[in-house]
């Protein structure tokens, strides 16, 4: 994980097993990672790094393509007017698969 100083802005990468828990059951046969994991795994991200507290409130989000098990993401997030953009990058494709913003309730300093 790497964050810079100044306005917040940062990067992560993380890997969803193969047999990941959530494969079977959405959708069988045809697995993707629940767009609520998504937007847990991007919030946790950003708040390891940049000491953010819960609650969230998410601003827009855009789901793009799906992401499968055994799929890597980066997770890449700046500042923007008090706003945190993100989006998750299909690393082994280099495909935008979500996109959006969250506001933090306050910010630990």
């Amino acid at each position: 994980m790497a964050a810079s100083a100044g306005p917040m802005s940062g990067s992560t990468e993380i890997r969803f097993l193969p047999d990941h828990p959530t494969a079977a059951g959405h959708f069988p046969g045809n697995p993707i990672i629940p767009g609520a994991l998504l937007l847990d795994c991007v919030a946790s991200a950003i708040a390891n790094v940049e000491t953010i507290a819960p609650p969230y409130a998410l601003r827009a989000v855009k789901f793009l393509r799906p992401v499968r098990p055994g799929d890597r993401l980066r997770i890449e997030w700046h500042e923007e007017r008090g706003l945190t953009q993100f989006q998750c990058v299909l690393v082994d494709a280099e495909q935008i698969a979500v996109s959006g913003t969250l506001r933090a309730s306050s910010v630990a300093t």
